[in-house]
């Protein structure tokens, strides 16, 4: 009688672990571990015609061939660039571009080793036919600054709808720097898939440095595009202030001059929460929430969530979610279970399923219907 019992406690247990489940809005979802195994992960981006890569801070980036397999086979991709992994830096975001069915191009961003320390940079690589490799690596951008410095890099990349790249640099802990317009701390830059110069950047024709597109930003560590295309960023605040921007063409988000926030000894920052000729963030949370990885939902599996935003917490362990109320963004819920441990990256899947990755669990989860 009691090894019976025995064994069905560990039937019941192995159900249980089996059929993770998220209670949402949208009722129940079911929650599926994909990948494990998966020393401080960083990014996570989906290959047209099935497949997905994953960075690993450390400088692997991984590819598992199957995005239907739970806990697929993988490869660790050969040929990545040589990476500073100290702090907060190393192989960071991966990005396939819109026409990799065609020419098989990823973009990543990484903190490049040299003059003493590290910079944020942007290549772009032919992945091959078989995963294994990465070929034809070049890099297209890197930091004018180099920093011994091991924190704020920011470093998502976006592909915008004409082409071009944008790329968020955290201002390295030189917080006067993200004022400056003659270096790239603090800032959003945009560059053509070439790394040449877009001719309608706001300083192409001089004023500032002609890779810059924003300024005025502390540590932008997600980035996404809406469905009309406009560009959108997440940033992390100070002691609270952490904030949603849209950047637009040469304008200035004001760190560290304004902020929410507060220093990490309770000082006030600059001049308090506004000035003149800075913009103001679309939404900002405090106490903050360290926000990572962020998603605009298309609606594919659930459409009452078309439009929404998905901002993954470093803090607090959930995925926030945001949607427009009233013409003004709000967070309207969060989403947490067990597994979202210090979220790093969300993202939507072909399918409109939402992947996460979290570091304290080192694993890769898809939510679905239940």
């Amino acid at each position: 009688m009691r090894f019976f019992i025995a064994v069905l406690g560990i039937i019941c247990a192995a159900t249980l672990a089996g059929a993770a489940t998220m209670q949402t809005s949208q009722g129940q979802l079911k929650i599926t571990k994909m990948a494990s195994g998966l020393k401080e992960p960083w990014a996570l981006a989906f290959l047209p015609g099935g497949g997905f890569l994953v960075t690993l801070r450390g400088g692997t980036l991984r590819y598992y061939a199957d995005s239907d397999a739970p806990q697929s086979d993988f490869q660790n991709v050969r040929g990545v660039p040589k990476v500073r992994a100290r702090g907060q830096g190393g192989l960071l975001d991966v990005v396939a571009a819109r026409d990799f069915a065609r020419t098989r191009e990823i973009f990543l961003s990484f903190v490049k080793p040299g003059h003493g320390g590290g910079a944020t940079a942007m290549a772009v690589a032919r992945l091959s036919a078989d995963g294994a490799r990465l070929e034809k690596l070049r890099v297209i951008f890197e930091m004018s600054k180099f920093s011994g410095a091991t924190k704020h890099y920011g470093s998502r990349v976006v592909e915008a709808r004409d082409g071009t790249l944008f790329l968020t640099i955290g201002e390295r802990g030189a917080r006067d720097l993200a004022q400056d317009l003659t270096v790239h701390n603090g800032k959003v830059i945009r560059v053509n898939r070439d790394g040449t110069i877009p001719h309608d950047n706001p300083f192409a024709d001089g004023g500032g440095a002609p890779e810059i597109w924003s300024y005025g930003h502390r540590n932008p560590q997600g980035a996404a595009l809406d469905g009309r295309g406009n560009f959108w960023l997440v940033e992390h605040g100070a002691k609270g202030g952490d904030e949603i921007n849209r950047p637009r063409k040469g304008r200035n988000y004001g760190w560290p001059v304004i902020s929410y926030g507060t220093h990490y000894n309770g000082a006030k920052i600059g001049v308090g929460s506004a000035s003149a000729g800075m913009e103001q963030p679309e939404y900002y949370w405090d106490p903050s929430i360290a926000p990572s990885g962020m998603m605009i939902y298309s609606g594919a599996m659930w459409p009452r969530w078309q439009g929404n935003f998905f901002v993954g917490s470093l803090k607090f362990d959930y995925i926030s979610r945001l949607a427009f109320v009233g013409g003004t963004l709000k967070q309207v819920e969060r989403l947490g279970s067990q597994e979202t441990g210090r979220l790093r990256d969300v993202r939507e899947a072909p399918d409109g399923s939402i992947w996460f990755l979290s570091v304290d669990k080192g694993a890769l989860y898809r939510i679905s219907r239940n």
